[in-house]
């Protein structure tokens, strides 16, 4: 896998725009991450990659959109959902797609080095507009291997919607590391990750009920108040959320970075997007793009209690 971190590393007028972009070019820019990662491919050193991959004459893959929530009951689940929509050619074409449009993206960061040009940031844009398209394409294509998988794990005191949501975070990570070039299909490697992760969340699931019987709520047994108080405090200040994003010390994932900046534009002017308009940006639905806000917050108060906090 490779990466590129561009400049300094400082991330001085890291998400500053050139002048010239429109409304909708430049809130694209603005959430570009500053390090892109991706799966590299051999193809990708030809001359003529981008014009196989996104040239006119490339096959059009559809996808439809996926609606399940989390909160559907096991016995309710279509059939029609637990299918993969792309054939194994697709599949192979829509992962090669996604990680050369991330390499043309990592490409441009690391010759940027801080210049604010108006023709590259525009080829920037362009780059990332389609990793995010064919992302949500994969999202869409795959997420239905979550509710397969659920329906046939027997794990006792594990909620049917805490499996949907831990297995679509699973299916989002192994999309960002998945690699064609080895001959296998995504499910089977998407499958042992979604499996692990409904054995990490029924081993959390026992050790709490140990800890914690039913009838003992800890949030009324003592109060966080100060601690809280004091995260509050550390949140509302701009420039010190704006640090944590910029140099990514909460270590959120791509989709997780997409969702805040999306939904909270702390780096440019303007009105964030609603949890429906972020849900069509990545390919998900209101309630998943909501966990994922959730859980990218988690990591961000987390940095704040080991980091600034303990200064």
């Amino acid at each position: 896998m490779a990466s590129s971190v561009p400049g300094n590393g400082s991330g001085e007028n890291r998400w500053q725009a050139p002048k010239g972009l429109d409304q909708e070019e430049r809130r694209l820019y603005e959430q570009i991450p500053s390090r892109v990662e991706y799966v590299y491919h051999r193809s990708f050193s030809s001359p003529s990659a981008a014009e196989r991959l996104f040239g006119r004459q490339r096959e059009e893959i559809n996808v439809p959109p996926y609606t399940l929530f989390p909160e559907v009951p096991e016995e309710t689940v279509p059939k029609s959902l637990l299918r993969n929509t792309l054939n194994a050619k697709d599949e192979v074409a829509m992962f090669l797609r996604y990680n050369y449009a991330k390499h043309r993206v990592s490409k441009l960061l690391a010759a940027r080095r801080g210049t604010r040009a108006l023709k590259p940031a525009r080829e920037m844009i362009t780059w990332y507009g389609r990793v995010l398209s064919v992302r949500t394409k994969l999202v869409r294509a795959n997420l239905a291997l979550v509710p397969a998988m659920a329906k046939r794990a027997r794990l006792p005191n594990v909620e049917f919607g805490d499996l949907i949501s831990e297995g679509n975070m699973a299916v989002l990570r192994s999309i960002e590391k998945f690699d064609v070039s080895r001959g296998f299909k995504f499910s089977t490697y998407a499958c042992r990750s979604i499996v692990k992760s409904f054995n990490r969340l029924a081993t959390k699931a026992r050790r709490y009920r140990k800890h914690f019987p039913v009838q003992f709520v800890p949030e009324l047994e003592r109060s966080d108040y100060e601690q809280q108080r004091h995260i509050k405090h550390q949140a509302d200040s701009i420039d010190t959320l704006r640090e944590i994003l910029i140099r990514n010390h909460a270590h959120l994932d791509q989709i997780e970075w997409t969702v805040i900046m999306q939904r909270f534009p702390i780096m440019a002017q303007g009105k964030g997007r609603t949890l429906a308009e972020v849900g069509k940006i990545v390919g998900l639905t209101n309630e998943r793009v909501r966990q994922i806000e959730k859980r990218a917050f988690s990591k961000i108060r987390e940095v704040f209690q080991k980091r600034y906090f303990a200064a």
